[in-house]
């Protein structure tokens, strides 16, 4: 008998033993989930639009979320931040993403819900072989105004800029005009693309370009210009140094609820907190 006991004690320890490296190993199904037990048992679509800084840190919230229960369907699709909270206002998406600040227009009109899960700076963007690095407010604001067109007027090559911009709908359009320009004139001349990930292959395209994205956006297919002497780094828009920055918004109609609350949730928890910063943004927790 006491063989016995021994022996079912020690094939405990192993199966448990086994279990813990499972876990360790990252076998989450066998494990406890934490943060993403929440979604077990659901079997909905969740539809997410709007702005497109967003979407990093929404793909990788989905995957993880879905990895978790498969049967959980999330649709991620961009448009820019005045799209995300029209369609979340209209009832076309369950979460309207947007770059800014919903106006209190916005509000009143679709009885928005904002939710703000991270914040992120805007930068000037040229292409990397362009030898300027740094430029005055301006001198960025007389190059998108159209009244500098040469690189040679700001220290680089004898060659005409070629100025991008987003549309009007944008978020980071509306951040970077409003702070970086100072709300001054964008030339009609400047070539429109439709998202952060378009900017950045645009510019990078473009040996005389000049843009912006959001500053997770960055990397080495873009440069970013420092302003009036500050780098538009990480650390620098968390200090509050770099200024052309804002709060990045999930926005539902009314409350959230359901599946929606909860990705919202999951974004404001240590988990999607993680999930924001490892993309490049600054969590607001």
């Amino acid at each position: 008998m006491k063989v016995n006991k021994l022996k079912n004690k020690l094939k405990n320890k192993l199966v448990w033993g086994g279990i813990l490296v499972l876990c360790m190993a990252g076998f989450t199904g066998l494990c406890a989930a934490g943060e993403l037990d929440v979604f077990a048992g659901e079997n909905q679509v969740l539809r997410i639009s709007g702005g497109t800084a967003h979407i990093p840190v929404m793909k990788a919230a989905a995957k993880k979320i879905m990895t978790f229960n498969p049967k959980i369907q999330i649709t991620i699709a961009g448009g820019g931040s005045g799209a995300g909270i029209k369609q979340v206002g209209e009832g076309l998406v369950d979460i309207g993403n947007s770059g800014r600040q919903a106006t209190e227009g916005e509000v009143n009109k679709y009885g928005l819900k904002l939710y703000k899960w991270a914040i992120d700076g805007v930068a000037a963007v040229t292409n990397p072989k362009n030898q300027v690095k740094a430029l005055s407010t301006q001198q960025l604001q007389d190059i998108f105004s159209g009244k500098i067109v040469s690189w040679k007027e700001v220290g680089g090559e004898d060659k005409a800029i070629n100025v991008y911009t987003r549309d009007t709908a944008s978020g980071t359009r509306s951040v970077f005009w409003k702070k970086a320009l100072k709300k001054s004139e964008i030339t009609a001349k400047a070539n429109v693309v439709v998202s952060n990930g378009a900017m950045k292959t645009a510019v990078n395209n473009d040996p005389y370009s000049i843009g912006y994205v959001s500053v997770g956006f960055i990397d080495a297919g873009v440069a970013p210009l420092a302003l009036d002497g500050i780098s538009p780094t990480m650390d620098a828009v968390k200090s509050g140094q770099y200024k052309v920055a804002r709060g990045l918004f999930s926005n539902t109609k009314g409350e959230a609820k359901g599946l929606a609350k909860k990705f919202i949730d999951y974004l404001l928890g240590p988990d999607g907190q993680a999930l924001a910063a490892a993309k490049g943004f600054i969590s607001v927790n």
